[in-house]
């Protein structure tokens, strides 16, 4: 029962050589909770967090992002461990400086650069029980840690996780922020678009628990993208709980071009149909929505010299999204209106077409053993098999 062990889920690092035990005498309770959380009298400990951050050329928004991490008014121990790619730019120089001025921020490498290699090796250097992920160009909202550690208290998740609030800084990121946030650009992503408190297939980064990222050997490294969504669909695989939560939300900054936004969403279609193949129950309508339109409007356009009427689907599209471009668009500049409709257009059509031409040799099944165990703890050392999903002890 998960209400078995809500006293003791981070005491058990203290247990197998967990290296800083530090508790604040601060105690923290959890009732009243957040609307649809289940709320619990106990007063506990709060435990020590790892923050997480995978990064490659962020010199732009690396200082920011760690800033507002240092800036969370958590009560516990907390330090950030930085998993530092082959950056082009001075990220590293950044990065070092960061870590010079305040001893909670280290540096690790990644020489892959890959986003799952970074995590992992950002999760084998840190030590402490709940384990936070930040992308290095994600700005934390006030409270985040703390609201994200009370709710896996009060739910019993493995995993918390929030919104993804869009903003844009220039024209263009404002209208693919809009577009971002509308079902009809990405779906009714709860993570996306908000929505109520419960459990969820997948959430935004994610708040997890050390112990479950150990025993699942933690992301697969042959997911280049949709690794989060992976990790989360063994989660849920094996009896455990991830949660989604409106009262998280993590500033997200979109792409700064079309070319730049049309490859994201290119490798989007392309990972995603990678999951399915493995996980073929993970299909669904939000998923199969951008092939379909786009193997159905080039159909029309082809067949169109034997009946015009096939084109009805290709201009029906088109009208579609210029009336949803108006809709979403209110209040947004004259400018971000105007590139609204081929934002929309280069989301929809990049990844139906990174979908359809998803090549099956893309993450070919490779069992890759993965230890992320903390340094000098009792699971250092064991490597665990990322394809397992066995139900945790409770």
């Amino acid at each position: 029962m998960r209400g078995a062990f809500r006293r003791t889920w981070w005491v058990r690092p203290l247990l197998v050589g967990y290296r800083h035990p530090l508790m604040l005498d601060e105690p923290m309770t959890t009732s009243p909770g957040p609307a649809g959380v289940p709320t619990t009298a106990d007063v506990v400990d709060w435990p020590a967090v790892s923050v997480v951050v995978p990064v490659l050329n962020e010199e732009r928004h690396l200082r920011e992002a760690v800033h507002r991490i240092l800036e969370q008014d958590y009560p516990g121990p907390l330090e950030i461990v930085l998993a530092l790619g082959p950056s082009e730019d001075r990220t590293d120089e950044v990065a070092a400086s960061l870590a010079s001025q305040d001893p909670r921020v280290i540096t690790v490498r990644n020489p892959s650069g890959r986003t799952p290699s970074a995590l992992n090796a950002a999760i084998r250097a840190s030590r402490y029980p709940v384990v936070v992920r930040v992308d290095g160009h994600g700005l934390l909202a006030p409270g985040y840690i703390r609201t994200a550690v009370r709710l896996l208290e009060q739910t019993g998740a493995a995993n918390v996780g929030g919104v993804m609030a869009a903003e844009g800084v220039t024209d263009f990121q404002r209208a693919v922020a809009a577009a971002m946030t509308s079902v009809f650009g990405v779906g009714g992503a709860r993570f996306h678009t908000g929505g109520q408190a419960g459990p969820a297939e997948t959430v935004y980064l994610g708040v997890f628990r050390r112990e479950v990222l150990e025993r699942l050997g933690g992301y697969d490294e042959s997911f280049i993208r949709a690794q989060d969504w992976e990790l989360n669909h063994r989660i849920r695989s094996g009896g455990d709980l991830v949660w989604f939560s409106p009262d998280l939300s993590v500033t997200y900054r979109p792409r700064a071009s079309l070319r730049a936004l049309g490859k994201q969403y290119l490798q989007y279609g392309r990972w995603r149909h990678v999951v399915m193949r493995q996980h073929p129950g993970t299909a669904n309508a939000r998923y199969l929505a951008p092939p379909v339109v786009v193997a159905a409007c080039v159909a029309g356009l082809v067949a169109a010299p034997l009946t015009p009427w096939t084109l009805v689907v290709p201009v029906g599209y088109g009208a579609g999204v210029v009336v949803v471009s108006v809709m979403i668009g209110r209040g947004l500049p004259l400018r971000s209106r105007l590139l609204l409709p081929a934002v929309l257009g280069t989301m929809h059509w990049a990844w139906g077409i990174g979908f359809l031409t998803s090549p099956r040799s893309l993450a070919a099944r490779d069992p890759r053993p993965a230890d992320v165990a903390a340094p000098g703890t009792a699971g250092a050392g064991a490597a665990v098999n990322p394809a397992a999903s066995g139900p945790s002890p409770k």
